[in-house]
């Protein structure tokens, strides 16, 4: 049958047009009628490294296994990333190089309320005890997993690099080395020189996928989840999913267990903003965008047969990667740690590179109006990782009073706005000359900017460039005289060499030779830190407490867990995976 669109229950008409916008069908009243068009012991929703983690464990449990997957390609979110995967408790990298760890300490590190970071959010504080309990006892064993399915670290130590909330006690970062993979952002491998020192997602996902489908893992490409069957809507276990492949309904009955693995929210605008208000329209470069949308279906489809949402102050905790200040200028997908390169499969989505700013002393950063509103070369929030508080008593009070209060406050001024009632706070330009543009070494032309989509733009004078920046999410029209204003203002204080308005340390360069740009360079969203309530078999849970029969979810789909990425998602696969192939197969 095709999942029709209705309401779910009176008072759903919510969730019911946060799905239609999703693109999401909302179950039918009952589903004893369902047509099964293919089934398998175990239904898995999405191919990053929950998905994937969790396919493969339940495939080699002796189920079998259907993977959906949206896009054309596997890797999720996971596949864009760094690469960087903190896993401890006792792992063998971790003893070969002498670090001791173990689950006890890790479950320590991750649940301490005592660790705050400079601008007083709280990394661990309110992370659920047992999500926490379940990931630390099998951290170690995800590790050997991992190793086991031929993904290889890079030969050095456990460090911290790249960590977002991983513990103060030991380090565990450990980094996924591409080897001889093609890498998604160019299309190519990487240089024979770094293919086993570079840490990247690929690194890790490339060889995830080839040993599912190694183990017998069904992989179903373009076939997009569209909704989650259950007995009833509100009762029973559930059935299985509907998905849509180009336009045709599919009913993929699971005897076992559906497990939501679709990467967290971002991407969705509606969705996101029930966790910040202010992440609005105009925030339309997600980190791991236009490879992976982290568009909230698998929470959406869960919340639509009764789940509940979890942990949701860790998404909007003033910590780690939630939203970042971007790394390159001038392009739509500008998160810091991801750029798009010709040859790279989704380029054409992408369209072009951004500029990679490496001085922020070569640029100021304007608003929708043309004003400036904090010190350029600024960073973004901090999170806790090995060593970040020193010294350091695990759960003393004694660590917050010693701490020097620092709020940094770039982002919160970039999301303030202008000052007339919107929530977003509107696109964000970096303004710079001819000057800047050769000491960055930047050439600033496609296939590095986006002039036809209104990402970038360039002009003889100020006045003229702020009268030419208009695009869709331009809702006012800059101001040429305030443009202008603000780049004298700006000069003066390399003159003097004192920033008077935001304190910019030492103010180095003027803006003052022709031709003039503007570059996009609004801040970007990337981490999910809530999602569906799971417990510690990864199962999800219902608006009462009770557990949903027969679905699971992990990564950033679920909630309950502030760490950021490859871990939480790796290990909370394999513990679904686990679970969802040791359940009774249903007749």
């Amino acid at each position: 049958m095709t999942i029709k669109r209705r309401d779910l229950l009176t008072g759903g008409a919510g969730i019911a047009a946060s799905m239609a916008t999703a693109g999401l069908s909302t179950p039918a009243q009952a589903q004893s009628a369902v047509q099964w068009d293919r089934e398998a012991d175990v239904v898995v929703i999405g191919s990053g490294a929950t998905g994937t983690t969790a396919a493969i464990v339940a495939r080699e449990g002796g189920s079998s296994v259907i993977l959906v997957e949206t896009e054309n390609h596997t890797g999720g979110h996971a596949i864009c990333s760094g690469g960087n995967v903190p896993l401890g408790g006792g792992t063998s990298v971790q003893k070969k190089w002498g670090i001791k760890d173990s689950p006890d300490l890790v479950f320590q590190d991750l649940t301490d309320w005592s660790v705050v970071e400079p601008n007083g959010a709280a990394d661990y504080r309110f992370n659920d005890r047992e999500v926490i309990r379940a990931f630390a006892d099998n951290c170690a064993a995800t590790c050997e997993f991992l190793l086991a399915h031929g993904v290889v670290f890079v030969d050095k130590a456990p460090d911290k690099r790249g960590g977002t909330s991983v513990g103060n006690s030991i380090p565990r970062e450990m980094h996924a080395a591409p080897m001889d993979w093609p890498l998604i952002q160019t299309g190519q491998p990487a240089p024979p020189d770094k293919r086993t020192t570079m840490s990247t997602g690929n690194g890790l996902m490339h060889p995830l996928a080839a040993a599912a489908r190694k183990a017998g893992v069904e992989i179903l490409l373009k076939h997009r989840m569209t909704a989650i069957h259950r007995e009833t809507p509100r009762s029973g276990p559930v059935l299985g999913i509907a998905v849509d492949n180009d336009g045709k309904t599919l009913n993929i009955r699971a005897r076992k267990a559906v497990i939501v693995g679709t990467g967290g929210c971002t991407s969705n605008v509606n969705f996101r903003r029930m966790f910040d208000p202010r992440l609005t329209e105009e925030y339309c470069g997600a980190a791991g965008q236009p490879w992976s949308t982290q568009d909230g279906s698998g929470e959406l489809a869960g919340m639509a047969i009764g789940a509940s949402l979890w942990g949701l102050s860790n998404f909007s905790a003033e910590f780690g990667d939630a939203i970042t200040k971007p790394g390159s200028v001038g392009a739509q997908y500008i998160y810091v740690h991801l750029r798009w390169y010709p040859g790279s499969e989704v380029f054409d989505k992408a369209r072009a590179i951004g500029l990679f700013v490496e001085d922020w002393q070569d640029l100021v950063l304007v608003n929708m109006i043309g004003n400036r509103f904090y010190d350029e070369t600024a960073h973004q929030f901090t999170a806790g990782n090995y060593q970040s508080m020193l010294p350091y008593v695990p759960h003393n009070w004694r660590n917050g009073r010693d701490l020097k209060f620092n709020p940094n406050g770039f982002l919160d001024a970039a999301l303030a706005g202008i000052g007339d009632g919107h929530n977003g706070g509107g696109p964000i330009w970096a303004i710079f000359d001819a000057d800047a543009v050769a000491r960055e070494k930047w050439k600033p032309k496609p296939p590095y900017v986006d002039h036809d989509a209104g990402f970038f733009f360039t002009a003889d004078t100020v006045e003229e460039l702020a009268k030419k920046i208009v695009m869709k999410y331009q809702r006012v029209s800059m101001p040429p005289e305030n443009l202008a204003a603000t780049i004298a203002r700006y000069n003066s204080f390399v003159d003097s060499g004192v920033d008077e308005d935001f304190g910019k340390p030492k103010p180095l360069y003027k803006i003052a030779k022709p031709p003039f740009y503007a570059g996009w360079a609004t801040p970007v969203p990337h981490d999910t830190r809530a999602g569906l309530r799971i417990n510690g078999k990864g199962q999800v849970v219902d608006m009462n407490g009770e557990v949903i029969p027969g679905l699971y979810c992990g990564g950033e789909s679920a909630g309950g867990f502030s760490l950021h990425g490859l871990a939480r998602a790796t290990c909370q696969g394999f513990i679904a995976g686990t679970n969802a192939n040791a359940e009774e197969r249903r007749a």
